[in-house]
């Protein structure tokens, strides 16, 4: 935040208090008129009054806005919210009645000098309790109506988000597959095979077809399931390996309750293509990929371990891996992570960690 906003937050309320205080002034100025006029209050009294109803206004709705939020009833679905607010805009039109019977008892008391029983003020309900009951309502309505539109704006808002950051990172990965570097070296592979072994060229070409299938149509697709995910990455090293040959060795191991997991798609495809990238490249004698998935204290722990050195792969983190950290943020709305990190001198693990919820309400 600048120095020009700062200034302007400083100078004005913000939108609720302009709200607040334009609202219940507003509303205020029918009953400072009607003492004016019919009460014949002075010009005093008639201010005193006034003052006296935007504060009763304002003090009620901003106590119930204060236990809303504590409570945190904004994010409660419509009808479990209705069930709250019901029985509070009857408590407050209550405490409404009340809080202006005691105001007008001690006016008629002290200022008109009328002998006025408190009980029979305070049980004087028509109209004040239909008045209170009123505004309540509208108060609270609007209030809640306000905050469930935002929260369906920042919904949409984000939902969009998430979709232009998935798409880029599916075009990412279309855009890796589709790299010259990567396919030279899978034609160069198969062209080698075609006449020594014409069934392996056979198997390669319909892997590579199989990968670039897979980054074409997966790309509306933000979730996935995990042994879809796995397949493409058995297809992926399978090509690989055709490169690196023995240098290129993978080992997965999944729980077998979490194969119907979703998570976001090409995200573990992502890792691996970054592990054989900076890890077995970069090393003569090659190594093993481990992938490891399993629950882990109430989050889906996704582990591609790779041998190689935490600096060389930390400065290669592409845009791949910054979108995929962002729509972890998105998706889960904060509660998942990624990290890579140094978990022996030549090992260099990549983790995400994504909550575990019931497959029906991914």
């Amino acid at each position: 935040m600048n120095k020009i906003e700062k200034i302007v937050k400083s100078k004005f309320l913000s939108l609720y208090w302009r709200c607040q205080i334009l609202g219940w002034g507003a509303v205020s100025i029918y009953w400072a008129y009607v003492v004016f006029y019919r009460d014949h209050y002075g010009y005093l009294l008639t201010f005193l009054n006034y003052i006296l109803d935007v504060l009763i206004g304002v003090i009620l709705t901003h106590s119930y806005r204060f236990i809303a939020l504590k409570l945190q009833w904004n994010s409660l679905s419509l009808n479990q919210l209705f069930r709250r607010i019901s029985p509070s805009i009857l408590l407050l039109s209550v405490i409404y009645m009340l809080v202006v019977n005691i105001k007008w008892h001690f006016f008629w008391l002290f200022i008109g000098g009328k002998e006025i029983n408190l009980w029979s003020s305070l049980t004087y309900w028509d109209p004040v309790f239909l008045t209170g009951l009123r505004l309540m309502a509208i108060w609270i309505l609007a209030y809640h109506l306000y905050h469930y539109y935002q929260n369906k704006i920042e919904t949409a808002q984000q939902n969009a988000k998430l979709l232009v950051i998935a798409k880029q990172a599916q075009l990412d990965n279309l855009s890796a597959q589709l790299n010259p570097h990567f396919l030279f070296n899978s034609l160069n592979s198969i062209k080698s095979l075609v006449i020594e072994s014409p069934e392996t060229a056979r198997r390669a070409i319909d892997l590579l077809s199989d990968l670039l299938r897979s980054s074409l149509y997966e790309k509306d697709k933000d979730l996935t399931l995990l042994k879809d995910e796995l397949d493409l990455v058995y297809d992926y090293i399978e090509l690989e390996k055709l490169r690196f040959e023995e240098r290129l060795n993978i080992a997965v191991s999944i729980d077998e309750d979490l194969e119907f997991f979703k998570i976001p798609t090409l995200s573990i495809q992502l890792l691996v293509e970054n592990a054989i990238k900076h890890g077995i490249d970069s090393k003569i004698e090659g190594g093993l990929v481990s992938v490891i998935i399993k629950k882990d204290d109430g989050f889906v722990s996704i582990q591609v371990v790779n041998p190689g050195k935490l600096t060389q792969q930390k400065k290669a983190k592409g845009l791949g891996v910054k979108n995929l950290q962002e729509r972890l943020k998105i998706q889960y709305n904060g509660k998942a992570s990624f990290s890579l990190n140094a978990i022996k001198k030549e090992t260099v693990e990549a983790k995400i960690l994504i909550p575990f919820t019931a497959y029906e309400k991914i």
